[in-house]
């Protein structure tokens, strides 16, 4: 997936070179190998549509429903706080035991166990997997009084909060504890680091020399032992709903994602690993370039690539070789590759740990493979010494980050402390240089990644506000990632806008800045700075979770009178009398209805996307504004066609039979397999596809099945190329699909042509694989169309070599369609409006269209 370029020349630093690192010895030696990096996994291959084929309703009802994870906050206690862990059965077909691992259900015992070693180890559980399994944050540290803890917990809050004058605390410098935080196994099929992390926790809890006790007096270090329980048993990537955790922390719609956000808001790490497989030689963060704007990256980068040549000479210095065992130098990315593993989205754990103030973060990839194909073939012997190997670099990772803090303790509270005081005070971002941050060879103009940050957003209220129920989720989700945001109590005006009385104000003078930018801010056109990108390049949450955001570039805010809200203020409501008109603007509000007709309850579309709902149905409709936080506006129109809550046979991503479930559609997710197994269509109104059907590959039965379904009035709805060429298969729409270019992504412009689907629909929309479509035959109607000129507004799309494909191309070509062909109405969508559960915003087009194309 990379390009490859000669390293950069290698200069260890005296920081990382002096003295030996804790619990290990160290050999001279510096990487040489410069591997290419594994290809991202994306979502739809047929691997993971095969898996949401199968998802367990229940994982997505879980991860839905709780939607805050527990505080992990002091609350009063000191250390160590012993708590007595559930042991789950023993589980023999964990595929961890293959291994020589430590299955799931192995590691309660033993961490009940090291807590009754001593008075280091504490554990809490930090919430619930989307599969129910317990998540275990283990802190390890030297013992502290209720009223020690209360103090380390106050210097915590000024450093964020006070940064300035935690910056010449003498109480700090000298007494915090250094928070640091290892992740580990957030992709269940690679292990290792959690086995390392029980390894190291026993050995701190056991060890009697001063350097240890040093260690734990000065520092706290916490251990996330298994990010993904789900995946660890069942030897996949994703967690029960098919989702890579460490593609969701923008987003955070899974209760693992959300446990570490907790983590970092309450534990507030300075220095965090991220434990991963399999790339040989073993791959140490920091990244290649692009490099993510809203970083202070010049402190992230001198205590990243000083942590990584620890680390590396740590690895190394095992005593591994290529000859006896199969294992390559180590290598660090930022000097050894020219691209292909970026720190660009703030997707990735450690690259949203930033945010939170970590100012050295780092991807460790270990070197021997025994997950897909080689755990299917490879004999038990050889993947247990891959896996032992494994274990052993995972650990020498661990104790050189906890070497590398101890010494310089000091430098990385104060570097923390600097983030959150140049975002409290609205400094400028330093570029990096090799003057800025010395002692790191090879900086170049490829690195300078920096921003201008607005002086504030306003999420406006009443008429500027495009969906309130949307605005609060927005508010909420912001608040949720410790972000500061106000509540007008008066009207005011800012940046030459007149605001109303309740509207939202993020100023962006405030310790996380950064991440308030990088949620809210458009982002940026990348395409011409690298020719590859791991992942998602485009995330703007200002542009697509349907609400109006305003960014304010510059002034004051003295005339805001506002006060810091914890939460949004509700917004739903139904009006008095007469008949009632929902939006179907925000998946809440899908649901809403969705829930109303599963009770009975008559609706009606309004011609522009809403649905009118008769005044009998205000019982029902209060209930629904309380519980999905809506508003039912009064109306005079009577509607048009009744609507039916629509049954779904979906052949999708995980993420998009998350997002469906989101909306309360009755969804039974089916596939290729699962039609020729024979499937009973009475069970379903709809069909979408996107993923995992291919129409060429049913059996006769199974495609004569699909055929007759459709003929009789089934409706499809299709997205990307698998749901074009279901359509086409099927003889339905006159539409070409155009695909362009597989890599791109991002934000784009659109234009909406208003009515059923895209009525009131942002002006923005999402991609991934684009598609548009061209030879429209007599009745397809164009629902939406890529902007004129270049529709992208932030993320990388280019065209392909021959010229093709990129968003030149797809300029003004429509991106959504519909029709009829016969009974059945299909909508077709070249967008990707329900990535990841990402594009909030976007979803009800989806929504929209299902209940449209529905047989009643």
């Amino acid at each position: 997936m990379g390009i490859s370029r000669p390293s950069r020349p290698v200069l260890v630093t005296t920081a990382a070179a002096a003295g030996a690192l804790l619990f290990t010895t160290v050999a001279p030696g510096s990487a040489v190998a410069d591997p290419t990096p594994r290809p991202a996994v994306r979502e739809g291959s047929p691997l993971d549509a095969d898996r949401a084929a199968t998802a367990p309703e229940r994982a997505a009802d879980r991860a839905l429903g709780d939607t805050r994870a527990p505080d992990l906050g002091d609350g009063g206690r000191g250390y160590p706080r012993e708590r007595e862990l559930t042991e789950p059965p023993a589980n023999p077909a964990d595929k961890s035991i293959k291994l020589g691992l430590t299955p799931y259900h192995g590691i309660a015992p033993r961490l009940n166990a090291l807590q009754r070693v001593g008075d280091r180890v504490s554990v809490e559980v930090a919430g619930r997997s989307a599969g129910g399994h317990e998540l275990y944050l283990v802190t390890v540290t030297a013992p502290e009084s209720a009223r020690e803890t209360a103090r380390q917990e106050r210097m915590r809050e000024r450093i964020e909060n006070a940064p300035s004058a935690a910056a010449k605390d003498k109480e700090i410098k000298s007494s915090y504890k250094t928070p640091v935080f290892i992740n580990n196994n957030i992709h269940g099929n690679e292990w290792e680091g959690t086995d390392a992390a029980l390894k190291l926790i026993e050995k701190l809890a056991k060890a009697k020399d001063r350097r240890s006790r040093d260690l734990l007096a000065h520092n706290r270090l916490y251990f996330n032992v298994t990010t993904n329980p789900d995946g660890r048993i069942a030897g996949t990537r994703a967690n029960a709903n098919g989702f890579d955790l460490n593609r969701d922390f923008i987003t955070a719609s899974q209760p693992e994602a959300r446990a570490v956000r907790r983590i970092a808001v309450d534990k507030q790490p300075a220095v965090m690993i991220d434990l991963h497989g399999y790339v040989n030689g073993t791959l140490i963060e920091p990244t290649t370039p692009p490099h993510g704007e809203n970083y202070e990256y010049d402190l992230f980068l001198k205590n990243s690539y000083a942590n990584a040549l620890g680390m590396e000479a740590a690895v190394n210095g095992l005593g591994y070789t290529e000859e006896k065992d199969g294992v390559l130098p180590a290598v660090i990315p930022f000097r050894d590759q020219e691209e292909g593993w970026d720190d660009w989205p703030p997707i990735f754990t450690p690259q949203y740990m930033p945010f939170h103030g970590a100012v050295a973060t780092h991807t460790i990839e270990f070197p021997m493979q025994v997950n897909n194909e080689e755990y299917d073939t490879q004999p038990v012997a050889e993947l247990r010494r891959r896996a032992a190997i494994n274990v052993d670099i995972a650990g020498a990772a661990m104790r050189a980050t906890l070497d590398y803090t101890e010494k310089h303790r000091t430098s990385v509270i104060a570097d923390q402390i600097e983030v959150f005081r140049r975002g409290a005070t609205g400094a400028k971002q330093v570029p990096v240089s090799e003057e800025t941050v010395p002692g790191v060879p090879g900086i170049g103009p490829e690195d300078v990644y920096t921003t201008e940050f607005p002086r504030a957003y306003v999420i406006p209220a009443g008429r500027g506000q495009r969906s309130a129920t949307a605005a609060a989720r927005l508010v909420d989700h912001l608040v949720a990632n410790d972000v500061r945001v106000e509540r007008a109590s008066h009207g005011f005006r800012l940046g030459g806008r007149a605001y109303a009385r309740g509207s939202y104000v993020i100023d962006m003078h405030q310790p996380k800045r950064g991440l308030a930018n990088v949620m809210l801010a458009d982002g940026r056109d990348i395409s011409d700075k690298v020719s590859t990108m791991y992942d998602i390049s485009g995330w703007s949450l200002g542009r697509l979770w349907g609400a109006s955001v305003d960014s304010v570039k510059d002034g004051g805010l003295k005339g805001v009178h506002a006060r810091v809200v914890h939460a949004a203020a509700k917004v739903g409501h139904v009006a008095p009398r007469g008949a009632l008109r929902l939006r179907l603007d925000d998946p809440r509000e899908v649901a809403a209805l969705n829930s109303l007709l599963a009770k009975g309850v008559s609706a009606r579309q309004d011609g522009t996307g809403g649905a009118i709902l008769p005044s009998s149905a205000r019982g029902a409709a209060i209930a629904a504004a309380e519980k999905y936080d809506v508003a039912f506006e009064a109306t005079k129109a009577e509607g048009g066609a009744a609507l039916h809550r629509t049954r779904v046979a979906a052949a999708v991503t995980p993420g998009e039979l998350f997002a469906l479930r989101e909306m309360g559609f009755d969804v039974v997710p089916v596939s290729t397999a699962v039609l020729n197994a024979g499937f009973d269509w009475t069970k379903a109104d709809a069909l979408m596809v996107s993923a995992g059907l291919d129409r060429a590959k049913l059996d006769a039965a199974a495609k004569s099945a699909l055929d007759a379904f459709l003929k009789k009035g089934g409706g499809l709805v299709g997205r990307g190329a698998a749901g074009a060429a279901l359509n086409s298969g099927a003889g339905l729409l006159v539409a070409e699909p155009v695909e362009g270019n597989g890599d791109a992504n991002g934000v784009v412009r659109v234009a909406n042509a208003g009515g059923t689907i895209t009525g009131g629909a942002p002006g923005h929309s999402f991609v991934y694989s684009p598609t548009w479509f061209t030879g429209l035959g007599p009745g397809v109607r164009v629902e939406q169309r890529y902007g004129t000129g270049d529709p992208l507004v932030a993320g990388h799309w280019r065209a392909l070599e021959d010229g093709s494909g990129g968003p030149a191309d797809a300029a003004g070509r429509a991106s959504v369609v519909s029709g009829s062909a016969g009974r059945a109405d299909v909508v077709l969508f070249g967008t990707e409006p329900l990535f990841r559960d990402h594009p909030k915003g976007v979803f009800p087009q989806v929504g929209r269209a299902l209940l449209s194309v529905g047989r009643s």
